[in-house]
Formats: structure tokens, C-alpha cells, sequence
């Protein structure tokens, strides 16, 4: 009986992690945790440079207000440019820092790194589409400038998705 239990025990604490890391097909937050995605894409650019244009610097520093009533436990971003100088104005309104990583693994290091949290992962058109596949989001992406959804993913059933806007 005790070997049986042992199992089942193991077998109860890899299912949350084989369903965060991807594995199970669907991610799903650990056993009695709810987990907040926030996933936005980096705002106007140039398209030679990669810079924030004027209206991309303005829209970056609308994203303190629109998030005002929210906790944010750390902000992710890809190492690039665009992206961080989108997340900034956050970073510096929450006194965060902005955690960069690859695109490898992004869900689980979201999910995985702050159960029950709340992350914000500023991204691109590409990943943006991915994670929000991975997160079992509903319709489409937010790969928009100023699309900012708000992903409340469960440890059981599904996400719910909160569809906004910030900037002009």
C-alpha cells in the first residue's frame, strides 16, 4: 500500500510539471494556483532600426497606466532593443527589472518561474502566437500594437482571456 501511495504521490507532482513544460499538449498552472499572463506585443518600430518610433515611445509609456490595477510579479522579455525599450517605463514604474530570455521554453519559465503570479512577457508577432497557442488562448493572438491580453491560466479547465488595449 505504501509503495501505491508513493506512486501515486509521484505521479501528482510530474503531471503539473510535464503540463507546464509542454508536454501534456495543453499548460496548465500548478495544483491550486492560478497563474496571469499578460502578453503584449513591443510597440512601433522603425523598420530599418528596430527603434521605438515617437508614437512607439508614447504607446511604451502608456503601459504603466493601462496595468495600474494589476500586480505584476516580473516582466520578460526577449534581449532585444524594441522589446526592452517597450518594457522600460514598466520595469521602471513597478521598480523591476526586465528578466531577458530566449525563445526557448518561454511558457514554462512564464508559468514554471511564478506560480500564482503575475508575469508580462513583452514579445513579437511570432512567439506571441505561440505562447498564446500554449496557454489554450482563444481566438486570435495579441500581435497588434497596443493588443494587451490578460490570460488567467488555471491549474484545471480553461484560460480565460481578457482582450484590452493600451496607448493610442
Amino acid at each position: 500500500m505504501a509503495r501505491f501511495l508513493r506512486r501515486v504521490f509521484l505521479f501528482a507532482m510530474l503531471v503539473p510539471v510535464a503540463a507546464v513544460a509542454g508536454c501534456a499538449g495543453a499548460v496548465y498552472s500548478p495544483p491550486g494556483k492560478t497563474t496571469t499572463v499578460i502578453l503584449l506585443r513591443h510597440a512601433e518600430r522603425t523598420p530599418l532600426t528596430a527603434e521605438l518610433t515617437d508614437r512607439g515611445r508614447a504607446r511604451a509609456a502608456a503601459l504603466p497606466a493601462a496595468l495600474a490595477g494589476l500586480r505584476i510579479d516580473a516582466i520578460y522579455s526577449p534581449n532585444l532593443k524594441r522589446n526592452l525599450d517597450t518594457a522600460a517605463p514598466l520595469a521602471r514604474a513597478r521598480n523591476l527589472k526586465v528578466r531577458t530570455i530566449d525563445e526557448t521554453a518561454i511558457v514554462a519559465r512564464l508559468v514554471g518561474e511564478n506560480p500564482g503570479g503575475t508575469v508580462v512577457w513583452v514579445g513579437n508577432s511570432d512567439n506571441l502566437e505561440k505562447i498564446y497557442e500554449d496557454l489554450r488562448g482563444d481566438g486570435l493572438p495579441p500581435v497588434g500594437y497596443g493588443d494587451l491580453y490578460i490570460l488567467k491560466v488555471p491549474d484545471k479547465g480553461l484560460t480565460t482571456v481578457t482582450r484590452m488595449r493600451y496607448g493610442d
